[in-house]
């Protein structure tokens, strides 16, 4: 420890850091401690260095927060330390959890990257799901997975194919979760940037592994590696901040072994082409047999059919059978029982009946159903390819997001420009952005100017200036000029990075009408397959029809139903309605809220800063004396220039805009409480309010009128007085913003009730609130009072919204039904609203509630169709029609319509694009 000035330079040890955000945990806990400055903490030693004022801070008390954060001071080993002390543990735990309420209470987001030494917590994971063909297959992995101990929730978005699960880490590792999955007959891997598998080639035995694995875990940023010789893969944990895969391929290549890369190509391109692929082989093998039915039957042609159905039947029809399979062993029911049950009764008995040929004292004579099982396979596999390419379709916005991404950067090293993957630049590397050229990261300006097209992030077609100092955000255009820019965020803490998190999650997540359609899809399937034994005992039976006349009807039952109707009505819409949300700037936490937000009847305003544009405004100036309106400004931002007061600068910008020429004063002081005085062409001049003004013996007589005037008009007004009289007033105030009055009358128009809630003076309140239209008005309120407002209201039956800006309005956000965070483009990861509205405009509060009343209305009809279909198309093939048309509607036509019916859902989730040039208005 080493003296320097009144300060000391102190180095501590910090264990259980295990990467760069607790890197940042631990320096912004040293930070908040009184004269602790120039804080540096390394990962690599654990350690931390800093200077302090020992006067001023206890050692103890900075260990005491360290410890609760989850670290510890000495080097201890994890698993003794958890045997020998397993009451630090469990009080470790419950300090995190009072943490987290009061957290929670306060409205603040938790980081879900909080890193503990032995603290217990809840981790959410993101997996891609291969193998699902309808909505039980959802309901099969949710099921299966709530089973497991240590799984708290569980949510399957079929549309999108991604499964979110919340556990705790201590007792469910990803290998168990994706076991399970496997196990109940689906594909899974994880979603996760930090995460990654992939091929390498060159091992020949158990030592060339040990190699691998020795090696990747000496690389910095790599938390664990598991290598399988047998499977030739290598998985890998890394924090994507400190180490890029590429650093990790390079590892490997130096340990003497070939990483091959995954391939980049969409999975659900692959999915396209692969269901593209099976429906070509199936037509062409399965269209022949329909001519062939016409023909005089002969043992060659028997043959023919035989042939061509059974090769469809247990190539592009084993997929329903393998499905079908895993749901029966794992207790439920799919689309694929229903296909597996129709498609086997229909080719078993054709072959029964063409097997009769050759041995007619076992089996029976009849007709075949070679082209009903056959091409009920191919319509069936026509339908989940147009439904794989609409699905595809249905989540394009979040896909161009990701397109977005710079490739290539142009990363500065010892003066020389060097070409980079985008991927590899790491936080402190400078890069070289041209004209023309995407933003590889975000960033800082460190030199040059540029205009900048932000329209990916605001929606905003005019590019912004910036210089030096400013921030910039990766994916965003140069328009124009060269800079330089020192990269800030990499990986997953970007802001491209944290929207499409966003996004992902409000997709990933069932809202409460989903409820509705999972309750059917469960007892869905059981109750077909009664309705299709019930249609052929009752022709049969009960109508005294023919077996083939029965029979063709309970198959047709059997295929026309369709749970996947069911189970992409809600989905589809949700990510149709987010992605529209996402071209205007309105991001979506959750589908519950882009469901919630629909039914809003009440909504909260904070003043400062959402109302009004947050900082001081000239509006008024008069003059007096003889002087010009113009001449009183020009000695006023003589005399304000050189304060950095907030109203002193407004005063300067004011007279910046006019483009005056700004004149030096001299003996300039600044009087608390009063204002400003100094001399000006040697003169007295005096800025400043009405005490200053009787402190000098001012005479008021002609501006005090209008001085009260503007004072009930909730103005902060300044009196400009030159040699010894006022020769001017310039009346101040936080502006209301250009769109406010438009927002609240079209909010009005949507039948909303309006109130605006501040901590400002009710005069000054009241008068913005007349402004603005607003219903009512609430003042003089503290920040934490502002919950039992929301609370009233909520009381009184309303749902209610409250727009702030996400960070003093927390606890308000946090207790309403929908908390809306304005004008937040750049925090949108950390904000603790439930809608994030990028732009700092409050006409998207309204067109946020529109867009969720129309993804509402439109899971509604999606809904409504999905049932009308069933309920009409059931009967219809059990025969209903048939007395009044002398017809039954054929199985593989009971297929199509089966098939058609999924694309039609989706088809109309689609046609909510159409209302993004709505939300122009």
């Amino acid at each position: 420890m080493m003296e320097q000035g009144n300060k000391e330079i102190n180095e501590i040890n910090v264990y259980g850091m295990s990467c760069q955000h607790c890197v940042n945990q631990v320096t912004k806990i040293l930070e908040a401690f009184p004269s602790v400055q120039e804080v540096q903490v390394s990962l690599e030693d654990s350690k931390a260095v800093f200077t302090w004022d020992p006067t001023l801070v206890n050692l103890a008390d900075i260990r005491k927060e360290i410890e609760e954060a989850g670290y510890s001071f000495e080097k201890l080993d994890d698993a003794q330390e958890t045997q020998d002390n397993p009451e630090q543990e469990n009080s470790n735990q419950e300090n995190y959890a009072n943490q987290e309420n009061t957290e929670r209470a306060e409205g603040l987001k938790m980081p879900s990257e909080t890193v503990g030494v032995s603290a217990s917590q809840e981790t959410k994971q993101l997996f891609k799901i291969s193998g699902m063909t309808c909505a039980n297959c959802a309901l099969t992995i949710e099921k299966g997975l709530k089973a497991m101990p240590g799984v708290k929730s569980v949510a399957v978005n079929f549309a999108s194919e991604k499964l979110t699960v919340e556990t705790d880490p201590n007792l469910v590792k990803e290998e168990l979760l994706l076991a399970k999955i496997k196990d109940l007959g689906y594909g899974a891997q994880s979603a996760d940037e930090g995460k990654q598998q992939f091929k390498v080639g060159g091992m020949t035995c158990a030592n060339c592994a040990l190699a691998i694995e020795k090696k990747l875990k000496g690389t910095r940023g790599v938390q664990s590696v598991a290598v399988n010789l047998a499977s030739e893969t290598v998985s890998v944990e890394f924090d994507p901040g400190v180490v890029t895969l590429r650093d990790i391929f390079e590892q490997v290549r130096d340990a003497g072994y070939t990483p091959i890369e995954n391939e980049d190509e969409n999975q659900n391109d692959r999915t396209a082409i692969k269901q593209r692929n099976w429906l070509i082989f199936s037509a062409i093998l399965s269209l022949p047999i329909m001519p062939l039915m016409y023909l005089p039957m002969s043992r060659p042609l028997m043959y023919t059919m035989l042939i061509l159905a059974t090769i469809v039947q247990f190539t592009a029809g084993l997929t329903f059978y393998r499905g079908a399979y895993h749901a029966l062993k794992n207790r439920s029911a799919n689309m694929d029982v229903l296909v597996a049950i129709g498609i086997t009764a229909a080719y078993g008995y054709s072959l029964m009946t063409t097997l009769h040929m050759f041995i007619p004292t076992i089996f029976f004579e009849g007709p075949n159903f070679f082209e009903t099982s056959a091409l009920l396979i191919t319509f069936v596999r026509f339908g989940k390819y147009l439904e794989t390419k609409a699905k595809g379709r249905a989540g394009q916005a979040l896909k161009r997001l990701l397109e977005l991404q710079a490739d290539k950067a142009h990363l500065l090293v010892d003066g020389e420009v060097k070409e980079v993957a985008a991927s590899d630049l790491k936080i402190g590397d400078i890069a070289l952005v041209k004209s023309g050229e995407r933003i590889p990261v975000d960033g800082e300006i460190l030199e040059g100017t540029a205009s900048i097209d932000e329209a990916m992030l605001t929606g905003e077609s005019i590019p912004v200036d910036k210089g030096v100092g400013d921030p910039v955000i990766g994916a965003t255009i140069n328009r124009s000029g060269s800079i330089k820019v020192r990269t800030t965020k990499t990986g997953k803490d970007t802001v491209l990075s944290g929207i499409i998190k966003l996004v992902e999650d409000a997709q990933g997540v069932k809202p409460p009408i989903q409820r509705l359609a999972d309750k059917i899809s469960n007892y869905f399937v059981p109750t077909v397959v009664v309705i299709s034994i019930l249609t052929y005992l009752i022709w049969y039976v009960l109508f005294d029809s023919t077996f083939v006349f029965a029979f063709t009807a309970s198959i047709a039952v059997l295929v026309i139903a369709c749970p996947c109707a069911l189970g992409l009505a809600t989905p589809t819409a949700i990510m149709v309605g987010s992605g529209v949300g996402l071209n205007r700037g309105l991001l979506f936490k959750s589908a519950a809220v882009l469901e919630g937000i629909a039914h809003l009847q009440a909504i909260g305003f904070d003043k400062t800063g959402t109302l009004t544009k947050g900082t001081p405004e000239v509006t008024d100036i008069l003059a007096y004396a003889g002087y010009s309106r113009t001449e009183v400004l020009k000695i006023a931002v003589a005399g304000e220039n050189p304060s950095i007061h907030p109203l002193a600068q407004a005063v300067v910008s004011e007279g910046k805009k006019e483009q005056l020429v700004i004149e030096e004063v001299q003996n300039y002081r600044e009087e608390a409480g009063y204002g400003v005085t100094c001399n000006y062409k040697e003169q007295t001049l005096l800025i400043g309010n009405i005490k200053l003004m009787h402190k000098y013996n001012v005479d008021l007589k002609e501006s005090e009128p209008d001085f009260q005037g503007l004072a009930e008009l909730g103005r902060t007004t300044s009196f400009i007085a030159l040699g010894g009289q006022v020769i001017g007033l310039i009346a101040l105030a936080d502006v209301v913003k250009e769109s406010t009055k438009e927002a609240i009358k079209r909010l009005h128009e949507l039948g909303l009730k309006t109130f605006m809630i501040t901590g400002d003076n009710k005069k000054v309140a009241n008068v913005v609130g007349e402004q603005v239209g607003i219903d009512d008005v609430i003042a003089e309120i503290l920040p934490q009072d502002k919950i039992s407002i929301i609370k009233k209201y909520q009381d009184q039956g309303f749902k209610v919204a409250m727009v702030g800006d996400g960070i003093n309005d927390a606890p308000a956000l946090a207790q309403a039904d929908i908390g809306i965070a304005i004008g937040s483009g750049t925090d949108v990861a950390k904000e603790t609203g439930d809608v994030v509205l990028v732009r700092n405009d409050l006409l998207d509060v309204e067109r946020a509630i529109r867009l969720g009343r129309r993804t509402l209305l439109k899971i509604k009809q999606n809904l409504f169709w999905a049932l009308i279909y069933n309920v009409v198309g059931i009967p219809i093939a059990a025969g209903v029609l048939y007395p009044f048309t002398g017809q039954l509607l054929p199985p593989e036509w009971a297929g199509l319509a089966m098939a058609f019916s999924s694309v039609s859902v989706v088809t109309s989730s689609l046609l909510l694009k159409r209302y993004d040039s709505r939300l122009v208005d």
